[in-house]
């Protein structure tokens, strides 16, 4: 393996006046040792990560950092910039930047020298020595652990001319000091020496990329701790992995600091004590403030919730400054992704019934008093109950995981009941939305109730089930479930009403939702709207239109832009003509998400034209009457569809419309840097489908 800095990836005097422009010539030097393949698309990797989070931190120091599928091994890159450059920390510029590769799939060994090197930066003498160093290879050198920051001082010394007597005596201390701010603190011994235990701190640091942020963040609050005489132990969950806190550390500590971008895996280990949940680069910009946070914490008194009333599967995910609306949104989605694949399955299988044994299947007798096993019509019977089987736990299913998303493993229960009572009284898809937020809301409220001590051990078992289950059944039997029949009854009728223009409206309306964010959340609402309607085991031929409708539009997006890269790659960076590839698969799959990259690097031209052949297909599927009993596999369920021919043709005008829509406003801007123009040879290479890489 190659050694991940060279003399050839230091520049000491990057002349670049932006953070783009200094990621592109750091870049560049990688792409000339072959460590980076495609400039275009891993500078559009390192500006989606800047995009996340400014990468700049105090000191002067900036660490644009990426992990992409365009590096072929881990790599460092260092330039120092005379002029500073601005990477959004809060102290101003930075004249020292890093710019840290990282292939898709790095291994353990160098993400633990990427977050040696982080640490590294929370060292003075380290830096002040990449400030003073003369040459390229003593730099390479001093990144890489070849030369210590007294060395390398030495070398500096040397080469501007200064006599070895005056910097002798600088750089012993300089050693003496790196070696002791680097030395690790003997625990033991400062437990012996002081006159009372030490207060005692357990951290974790996590950031979205877990390369950098992670372990400045853990060395910060380390060095932090030593100087205020507090023992901090730190978990770093980054990019390589975790390795867990001992039990008994944890359950030694006098408090918990989480300095975090993402979810704390494993979170509830620290419930009952003083916390202080902050971001990773609060960990990095002031330890000292978090430290005598927590410390007032604990002398106050203030602990966390304890296990018991532990945070719900969504809370863990999520931010706690969330609104009440936002957590609502990822409940509902909880309960809607562990239903769809029932729906899935029970409608396909469901579908190859109707196709294998006719459409009289739903009237065969039950195969276990009827099954001849040379009859096609016994085998589609079987297909068809089984996939009716899978539907009757349709609301059971999205009630059950919605109560989970709030109220974690003892929503389950009431949430099954309540969905069963759905089912029962004809409440359908409204009935179990309803019943999830009960059971949720309810085992919520039953745990917050002070409990003895000595009825704790039973409450997840015996108490809150029989409780929740007793109260969600009488309001789903006596209060609610009525009225919400009636509403879901009506729903059913108009749908099934809907005819000529109001249908194809409809059509448009969802094919503009399903292309509107391409698998985000008014996407889902879409699709689950179009799932709820078929997942019964007799759906009117409405439904079966909007099902239809809906997966016609989702398949759109990722179709348009691989045919755009196909007939017009020109318009496109090599990275997004070889995600054009991928595409036609994806959207034949029914895969929205396909299209992503593409929005992604482009949103204001790619969403628009998404969305006009989404309208478009939406509404001529419901304006031909295609319909579809299976929610999900694009073309590989064509023929399970009623009227295929005209379904495919409103896919493919929706194709169609899409791709002249985004080549037209491509086509309209200047080419981007690094974009072969018009008419130019590379131009017409590309038109060709040529993956030479363009040159930036």
């Amino acid at each position: 393996m190659s050694e991940m800095i060279t003399a050839d990836l230091v520049d000491l005097d990057l002349s670049a006046e932006s953070k783009e422009a200094a990621a592109r010539a750091l870049a560049e030097r990688m792409v000339a040792k072959g460590r980076v393949t495609d400039l275009a698309g891993f500078l559009a990797d390192v500006a989606a990560r800047e995009a996340q989070m400014p990468t700049g931190l105090d000191g002067g120091i900036g660490i644009p950092h990426c992990r992409s599928e365009h590096v072929t091994e881990p790599t460092l890159a260092f330039g120092r910039s005379p002029a500073g450059i601005d990477f959004g920390a809060a102290d101003g510029p930075a004249d020292l930047i890093f710019l840290i590769a990282a292939p898709a799939g790095a291994d353990d060994a160098h993400l633990t020298i990427l977050s040696s090197l982080a640490r590294q930066l929370m060292n003075a003498e380290f830096t002040d020595a990449l400030r003073a160093v003369a040459d390229a290879e003593t730099a390479a050198a001093l990144v890489r652990g070849d030369v210590t920051p007294a060395e390398a001082a030495e070398r500096a010394a040397a080469a501007e001319g200064a006599g070895q007597d005056t910097a002798a005596a600088p750089t012993a201390a300089s050693a003496g000091a790196a070696a002791g701010s680097t030395a690790p603190a003997d625990p033991e011994a400062e437990v012996e020496a002081a006159e009372a235990r030490p207060f005692r701190i357990v951290a974790v640091t996590s950031c979205p990329t877990g390369i950098a942020h992670t372990y400045m963040a853990a060395e910060s609050l380390e060095k932090a701790g030593r100087e205020a005489g507090v023992e901090v132990t730190v978990e770093t969950q980054g990019s390589a992995g975790f390795t867990r806190l001992d039990p008994a550390v944890i359950a030694a500590a006098d408090g918990v600091v989480l300095a975090h971008d993402v979810p704390v895996r494993e979170k509830d280990r620290f419930a009952g004590k003083p916390t202080v949940d902050v971001g990773v680069k609060a960990g990095i910009n002031r330890p000292a403030e978090l430290i005598s946070e927590v410390r007032a914490k604990a002398e106050r008194g203030e602990r966390t919730a304890p296990a018991g009333a532990a945070a719900t599967p969504v809370d863990r995910a999520g931010d706690s400054t969330e609104g009440y609306g936002t957590k609502l949104r990822k409940w509902l989605m909880s309960g809607v992704s562990y239903m769809v694949p029932f729906v899935a399955a029970g409608g396909l299988l469901i579908a190859l019934g109707f196709a294998i044994g006719g459409w009289t299947v739903n009237k065969a007798p039950s195969v276990m008093d009827h099954f001849v096993w040379t009859q096609s019509d016994s085998w589609g019977a079987l297909l068809f109950q089984i996939g009716g089987m899978a539907f009757n736990f349709l609301i059971p299913v999205l009630a059950g995981y919605i109560a989970y998303g709030m109220a974690d493993r003892p929503g389950l229960v009431p949430g099954f009941v309540g969905g069963a009572i759905s089912l029962s009284i004809n409440a359908g898809f409204l009935g179990g939305l309803a019943a999830g937020l009960i059971a949720g809301g309810v085992v919520l409220a039953i745990q917050r109730v002070r409990i003895p001590a000595v009825m704790r051990g039973i409450m997840p078992v015996v108490v809150i089930p029989l409780v929740s289950s007793a109260v969600v059944g009488f309001l789903m039997f006596v209060v609610i479930g009525k009225p919400i029949a009636a509403a879901q009854k009506g729903m059913t009728d108009w749908l099934s009403g809907l005819t000529g223009t109001n249908a194809v409206l409809l059509g448009a309306l969802l094919g503009l939702m399903m292309c509107f964010d391409l698998g985000g959340p008014v996407n889902k609402v879409a699709y689950a709207f179009a799932t709820a309607g078929i997942a019964v085991a007799a759906p009117s031929d409405s439904a079966m239109k909007i099902m239809a409708a809906v997966m016609a539009a989702g398949m759109v997006p990722p179709l348009a832009m691989a045919l755009a890269t196909t007939v017009r790659g020109r318009l496109f960076t090599p990275a997004e003509r070889e995600n054009g590839k991928a595409a036609w698969v994806l959207g034949a799959s029914f895969i929205t998400e396909g299209a992503i990259p593409f929005a992604a690097a482009d949103p204001l031209r790619v969403i628009p034209s998404a969305m006009a052949g989404g309208a478009v297909t939406g509404a001529l599927s419901m304006m031909f009457g295609a319909t579809l009993r299976a929610p999900h596999g694009g073309i590989f369920v064509v023929p399970l569809i009623g009227n295929p021919f005209l379904y495919l043709l409103a896919i493919a005008a929706g194709v169609c419309v899409s791709t002249a829509l985004v080549v037209v406003l491509k086509g309209m801007r200047r080419p981007a840097q690094g974009t072969p123009a018009a008419g130019s040879a590379e131009g017409a290479a590309a038109e060709k489908g040529s993956e030479q890489p363009v040159a930036a």
